[in-house]
């Protein structure tokens, strides 16, 4: 793929800030991972083979009887003696932790919650469950959450400063007192009123958070289109009859994306800390969902095992912190006044 100069500059100067450009590395690293947590943390093993045939209980259910056992019920390979059984005349292929987010261990050798063991590596938390595989589902419901909020939020956001700043006058003024009167509802409130009449849940949190955080971009798009739409090839494109949504879409925007872009990891990170916030409160996704906010509350109930509030407290920093890092070098990478040199 051939990159404009202007385009060129900007990925050196990405690359140039070391810090950011391996906190992307990284981050997308994690992300990945999560990605794929089924095939890393799951209480069901990803292959099992059995005389000539080869399952895959990861993603389809098999009765015990499939493999020389009795009951017509779901097989719990997690018992010693399904497993005892399979491997008389076959083989099992764990994933590297054996537990899924909700798996409570009932082998614990001492009450819950454990502390690490060759087991559960990070301990787990009160109810017996794994903290390592909680830890790995709920840093990828907090990135998506973060990712679809930030990507959806942005579009209404940019949508709106633009119509602002091209319109102007009565549009704008108008657009302007209903942003100050939706700024000043109390958000926290409206969902913990919420919570007491629905069971708050993924997508009804991200929509509740998206009716009030599209407003982040909307003053720097407008204030970038109220600059763009006097500048005389914006005037020569008007007086030819190109149509406004032409104007604003091919002519403006992208001067607009500039200053937007650099914002995006910024409003990713505040996304993921207010729904940690959310749920270390108890309104946020349903009781039993992997969630580091859960996990920060744990530990907060149970500060004789430290290991809970210590996971939950690096897991965010880090995430966060990878977060800010790529987005200052994404802010380097705009910036007109920085140069690139080799």
């Amino acid at each position: 793929m051939i990159l404009s100069p202007l385009n060129r500059r900007r990925l050196d100067n990405f690359k140039a800030n070391r810090r950011g450009y391996w906190s992307l590395w990284l981050f997308l690293a994690l992300f990945g991972l999560s990605m794929v947590a089924e095939l890393v943390a799951n209480d069901r093993p990803i292959l099992v083979g059995h005389g000539d045939e080869l399952y895959m209980p990861i993603l389809y259910d098999y009765p015990e009887t499939t493999f020389g056992g009795f009951l017509e019920t779901p097989t719990e390979y997690a018992d010693p003696e399904v497993q005892e059984m399979i491997e008389e005349d076959g083989w099992i292929l764990w994933p590297p932790v054996r537990f899924s987010f909700d798996t409570v261990n009932y082998a614990l050798d001492q009450p819950a919650p454990s502390p690490p063991s060759g087991s559960n590596w990070l301990g787990t938390d009160d109810q017996g469950r794994d903290v390592l595989a909680r830890l790995i589902y709920g840093f990828r419901i907090s990135v998506l959450f973060g990712l679809t909020l930030t990507v959806v939020s942005s579009l209404i956001g940019i949508a709106a400063g633009a119509v602002q700043g091209y319109f102007g006058g009565l549009v704008d003024l108008l657009f302007q007192r209903f942003i100050e009167i939706w700024s000043g509802l109390p958000m926290l409130f409206l969902l913990i009123i919420l919570a007491s009449v629905v069971e708050p849940n993924f997508w009804w949190l991200l929509g509740i958070m998206l009716l009030f955080s599209w407003m982040g971009l909307v003053g720097v798009v407008r204030a970038e289109f109220l600059k763009t739409r006097n500048f005389d090839y914006v005037r020569a494109a008007r007086a030819l009859g190109v149509s406004d949504a032409t104007i604003m879409i091919r002519h403006i925007l992208p001067n607009a994306m500039v200053a937007t872009v650099t914002f995006l990891p910024f409003i990713t990170s505040g996304s993921i800390t207010t729904l940690t916030a959310l749920d270390f409160l108890g309104f946020g996704l349903p009781p039993g969902s992997a969630s580091l906010g859960e996990l920060l509350n744990q530990g907060k109930a149970n500060l004789h095992a430290p290991w809970l509030g210590l996971t939950a407290f690096f897991t965010i920093s880090v995430m966060l912190s990878l977060l800010v890092f790529i987005g200052e070098a994404v802010r380097d990478a705009f910036d007109p006044r920085k140069v690139f040199r080799q």
